[in-house]
């Protein structure tokens, strides 16, 4: 038997696993994943990994925590036209009631999206934030 680290094709099924074992969103072991994606970092370290985390993140503690990932994740070249950076980050925003901001990222996802129906659910989320700001 071998006491060695798993590796990252384990932790990413060990990921997928919690998600399908849940019967919703809700029931998601949420820590758990975020355990693993902390351990995936270490042994794979990439901004889509951490991005992941943040979701994670978000999802068992608050999106106030994971905010401070994705903050960072803004300065990550390899990101700089990934849609899904500021379309998470407008999420968090979302949550945290700042829809100006949310706003914003948004818009500037819905611009880097790659196809016409993300760009449409994005702007979708546009509206939800204009909502909420009248």
């Amino acid at each position: 038997m071998s006491s060695a680290a798993p590796g990252s094709y384990l932790l990413q099924a060990e990921i997928a696993a919690c998600h399908a074992r849940a019967a919703s969103v809700e029931e998601t072991d949420w820590p758990r994943i975020t355990m693993l994606y902390e351990l995936l970092g270490q042994i794979e370290p990439s901004p889509i990994v951490e991005l992941n985390r943040a979701v994670a993140v978000c999802m068992a503690f608050g999106p106030e925590t994971a905010l401070s990932i994705v903050e960072a994740l803004t300065r990550e070249p390899a990101l700089e036209n990934y849609h899904l950076l500021p379309s998470v980050r407008g999420d968090f925003l979302f949550r945290l009631a700042r829809f100006d901001e949310a706003r914003a990222a948004f818009a500037h996802a819905a611009t880097l999206a790659g196809n016409q129906r993300e760009r449409e659910f994005l702007l979708g989320r546009v509206r939800e934030c204009d909502a909420k700001l009248h």
